[in-house]
């Protein structure tokens, strides 16, 4: 399989430091810094980033379950929400919010939920996320 990269770059100190995130693909270039991530500012963070490949990530992992029980979806809507805490001296990943909405012609409510649940524990990334709680929201629409 393939090994994807991406490169960040930090200078100054933590407060008054500034950094950039590029991503592989060149799909994204862009900074981040103090404010970004723990007080709302308007730059990325990492989390942002994580949540953005956890909630793409899903997407497709629910597609491919849907279709392997001969389902296709007309849209699957995910967002991912990664809460960071400080705890004690630092920070820690504590929680992982996945909420999605679907449209999928002829399934019935329990054949969604339970493919929702298959693709949220087999999705890559929410493997490689094991040691945070995920909890996933799913609504059929």
């Amino acid at each position: 399989m393939i090994t994807r990269k991406s490169e960040a770059e930090w200078s100054g100190g933590l407060k008054d430091g500034a950094g950039k995130i590029k991503l592989g693909s060149g799909a994204y270039e862009g900074p981040y810094n103090f404010s970004s991530r723990f007080e709302g500012g308007a730059a990325t963070n990492p989390e942002e980033l994580m949540a953005a490949s956890h909630a793409g990530c899903f997407c497709m992992a629910f597609s491919l379950f849907l279709g392997m029980a001969n389902f296709t979806a007309t849209r699957i809507h995910t967002t991912a929400a990664v809460k960071l805490e400080q705890i004690g001296g630092g920070f820690d990943i504590t929680h992982i919010q996945l909420t999605m909405e679907a449209e999928i012609p002829g399934i019935t409510n329990d054949q969604f939920q339970e493919l929702a649940k298959q693709a949220k524990e087999n999705c890559p990334i929410s493997k490689a996320l094991k040691a945070v709680p995920i909890e996933l929201t799913a609504t059929l629409v």
